[in-house]
């Protein structure tokens, strides 16, 4: 359940229940009878929660096993009962769209090939930016493979590399993100976060190098990881086809040869949502939507956000430094998101806004720009050094971005001296070249303002001055 339709969805409520409605469906040609009866009990307690919640509208979608099994439209009809409401069956080539609606609804640019991987199919496509090419679906769900292999993982390499045989799209995406989406491949990355000791347990945008990838996978159909303890963090339910779901990705990835595999917590659920939004919305982009609703939700001035933002980008030039199209959006989520902490008590800001921003649920971001965003609020609250607060971040944010963070964290910890975090001056201030031979930049300030000079203002000015090299002083006129 969703708080509502937007570019950038906040889940309200989330509960998942795994059935296993494709089980035997490769021999049988039908969908489990057990599976199928804990399915119809668990959408008696959804209809329950979503009318509990008020939900306001209801969408309900079916995929692989129930289009597939000949009990499919059996059980479709019962469940259409239980819900009171229709159920859309989704065709192969609509499950991987929505799928490919999925990654670009949670990624920036998306530019690759989106895999789904569910119980009964693997669902392919080919995206680039907001274009979508022919989606094609195979019988490689993990359920699937595996009773059709007969339990066998090294069957099952082979029999999923016979049906990627019938595949052409893989080639191209030859060095491009090969994102995977779907519970097991979730797993397989949980996984590998586990076993690497990494220090940010997000799901969405988590990326591993071609080689590394195919190295791990190798260690699991090989059994050669399960001692690990690291695989009790996997469920019981997951554990069994973990292999079956490594294999059908090991013969993806020798097909298409991605640069990285990038893994998504979203898929053919927040594609159908991105689907139903109009084009505009469709354009907005979801990062700085999710910053600026916790900025109207959380800031002392939202608007006074903004002219942060604004103004950080003004002003970086004259630090000698030129953004990407990337670091821009991060820069200017950090700013809208730089006053979210201020009801905690003074000591605990800059931790709590490292903890809000690190493990929110923020879509189109790396992360690395997850991390740059986080430390810059961090710093911005507790000063520019590093601490063992920072240490886990700042080994994913890369030493660059912990710079800029530093940077952009020292120009907020000075302007918001100015402005008591209210709109209406910031955007008045102006950093200048210096004419005199001892200084470089001078932060002009007008003279109605000069009342603000200070000592914890100069102080910050001089923090700044250290950081950068550059010889600091205000200018009052």
């Amino acid at each position: 359940m969703y708080e509502g339709l937007s570019r950038s969805p906040t889940v309200l409520f989330n509960e998942k229940v795994l059935c296993g409605l494709g089980k035997g469906l490769a021999g049988s040609g039908k969908m489990d009878p057990e599976g199928v009866d804990r399915a119809l009990a668990a959408l008696k307690r959804f209809h329950a929660l979503a009318r509990q919640a008020q939900a306001s509208q209801t969408y309900v979608l079916a995929t692989a096993a129930a289009r597939e099994a000949s009990n499919g439209p059996a059980f479709i009809a019962e469940a259409e009962r239980i819900l009171d409401h229709e159920i859309i069956v989704l065709s192969g080539e609509q499950e991987a769209l929505y799928s490919a609606y999925g990654i670009i609804s949670g990624f920036h640019a998306p530019d690759g090939i989106v895999g789904d991987l569910g119980g009964g199919s693997l669902e392919l496509v080919d995206i680039k930016g907001r274009t979508v090419g022919q989606g094609i679906t195979l019988p490689l769900g993990g359920l699937r493979l595996s009773e059709t292999v007969g339990g066998s993982v090294q069957k099952a390499r082979a029999f999923a590399r016979k049906q990627l045989e019938k595949v052409d799209l893989l080639q191209a995406g030859k060095g491009r993100t090969f994102y995977a989406v779907g519970g097991t491949w979730r797993n397989i990355a949980k996984l590998h976060m586990e076993i690497r000791g990494y220090p940010l347990h997000m799901m969405q945008g988590y990326e591993i190098a071609y080689d590394e990838m195919v190295r791990f996978l190798d260690e699991i159909i090989s059994g050669e990881s399960t001692k690990d303890p690291a695989w009790s963090s996997i469920s019981k339910n997951r554990r069994a086809l973990l292999p079956f779901g490594a294999a059908a990705l090991r013969e993806v990835l020798e097909d298409m040869k991605p640069a990285r595999i990038c893994f998504s917590a979203q898929g053919v659920r927040e594609g159908y949502l991105y689907a139903l939004l109009d084009e505009k919305e469709r354009q907005v982009d979801p990062l700085l939507a999710a910053a600026n609703d916790l900025a109207i939700l959380r800031a002392r001035s939202p608007e006074h956000a903004r002219e942060l933002a604004d103004w950080t980008g003004n002003m970086l030039p004259f630090f000698d430094v030129e953004e990407t199209e990337e670091e821009a959006r991060y820069r200017r989520a950090a700013c809208l998101l730089a006053d979210i902490s201020w009801r905690a008590h003074p000591d605990y800001r800059g931790l709590q806004a490292l903890n809000i921003i690190a493990h929110s649920s923020l879509v189109g971001i790396t992360h690395p720009g997850r991390a740059f965003i986080a430390l810059t609020n961090y710093y911005r609250f507790e000063g520019l050094s590093d601490d063992g607060v920072t240490q886990p971040l700042a080994a994913i944010a890369n030493p660059h971005l912990v710079e800029r963070a530093k940077l952009l964290g020292g120009m907020l910890r000075v302007v918001y001296l100015f402005s008591a975090s209210m709109p209406g001056i910031v955007h008045k201030l102006s950093f200048a070249r210096s004419n005199t031979e001892d200084l470089d930049l001078e932060l002009v300030v007008p003279h109605e303002f000069a009342d603000f000079a200070g000592e914890r203002l100069s102080g910050r000015l001089n923090q700044l001055s250290k950081l950068t090299g550059k010889k600091l002083a205000f200018r009052f006129e």
